[in-house]
């Protein structure tokens, strides 16, 4: 056995989250990646199994120079080196292990689980095919178990598996409203982060990242348009958000401008911003898209509010006003069936939200027991082999 196992074996485990900082400017909403290193070691304080968390940083970045995006972090930074010695397990999440240092922390008795909180295998076949920069998924990292969520066990689950020659698990997806209201709150924003009823024609918010197809702003785009062309007075602004990098695309162009809503000049393309700068201010509802990417944190902060959510997800636990995944007549018929009706059903709405977002819970007792009994066993194998 060796001595990291026999501590481990003594005491309750030592476990580090990799999160990348970079020299400049960060912020956590860049990105859903971020957030779910802060609500995985929001989880892991609370776990009886783990003695101490860490984040553990494997960017080149200084920490003491990251400010606000380090005013939230739920536990202390560490470097690679110090991690080496100080940690049973590592989470490797927002940065990526350097192999050299894996194999190391692996033969000295440390536990290692990449934990996959996107497609992909889509991201990585784009990376592929298009010749975009490699996103360095498959490594000769010595992982013990890869984690993933739900939303990409069909897609991603035998793709982890192969490429990492490790067994792969599905693990509860992870949010809470923390990090939401702090941002408010950094932000200056007054108020309850809520729906507002009343409104006769709604402003309609696209948020969707456009960086690659599994979520991108058009399929909302068509729904919308169906939507105002069967009902002209039911819109009065269509913001999609993410798109100063395809607002100028020749191909792009001519789809939008195909649409009735951008020819009478109700449709506006914008850089990116955090949801509570845009949902109650200059939008009253989300409409939403994905492809094999079922889990998003922009539904729960929508849910969380009680705005209205049009979406695709079957994940969601009968929350929002769902679609048939590519049909944007049935997108306009959600939608126009949320302006209807979303007024008069909003407190079953808010109790629906409620409930989905319970089971979410960082520290909910469930998750917090589910974390911790599988990083036991992970470091229990270890041992025993």
């Amino acid at each position: 056995m060796s001595s990291t196992s026999k501590r481990a074996a003594e005491r309750g485990l030592k476990v580090g989250v990799t999160l990348f900082i970079r020299d400049g400017e960060q912020s956590l909403w860049e990105n859903g990646i971020f957030q779910n290193c802060y609500f995985l070691v929001m989880l892991l304080n609370q776990s009886p199994a783990v003695e101490r968390c860490f984040i553990v940083n494997g960017g080149s970045g200084d920490p003491a120079k990251a400010g606000d995006f380090l005013q939230l972090a739920p536990a202390p930074v560490i470097g690679l080196d110090e991690a080496m010695n100080e940690l049973d397990v590592v989470i490797e999440l927002s940065a990526q292990l350097n192999p050299q240092w894996a194999q190391q922390f692996s033969e000295r008795g440390g536990s290692i689980v990449g934990m996959r909180v996107a497609n992909d295998f889509i991201i990585d076949m784009e990376r592929m095919v298009f010749k975009l920069p490699p996103g360095l998924v498959v490594t000769p990292v010595p992982y013990d178990e890869i984690w993933t969520l739900p939303a990409f066990a069909d897609t991603c689950g035998a793709y982890y598996e192969t490429i990492a020659r490790a067994p792969v698990r599905v693990m509860q997806h992870l949010w809470n409203p923390t990090i939401l209201e702090r941002g408010r709150k950094n932000a200056g924003l007054a108020g309850a982060f809520e729906y507002q009823p009343g409104r006769r024609r709604w402003r309609l918010a696209v948020l969707e990242p456009n960086i690659c197809t599994v979520k991108t702003c058009h399929l909302p785009l068509l729904l919308c348009d169906v939507a105002y062309r069967q009902d002209p007075n039911a819109i009065e602004l269509l913001l999609v958000y993410n798109a100063m990098n395809i607002k100028e695309h020749p191909d792009f162009v001519t789809y939008a401008r195909s649409m009735d809503l951008v020819a009478q000049g109700l449709a506006t393309f914008e850089p990116r911003f955090p949801i509570f700068n845009v949902i109650g201010h200059s939008a009253d509802a989300i409409v939403s898209h994905h492809w094999h990417n079922a889990q998003n944190y922009l539904y729960y902060e929508a849910l969380y509010g009680g705005f209205p959510l049009i979406h695709n997800s079957h994940l969601l636990d009968g929350c929002g006003y769902r679609y048939g995944s590519f049909d944007p007549e049935d997108g306009a018929l959600a939608l126009r069936q949320a302006i209807a009706e979303h007024d008069g059903n909003l407190e079953a709405y808010r109790r629906r939200a409620q409930a989905l977002l319970a089971n979410l819970d960082p520290v909910a007792e469930a998750n917090v027991a589910v974390y911790g009994a599988v990083l036991q066993s992970i470091v229990d194998r270890k041992r025993a082999a």
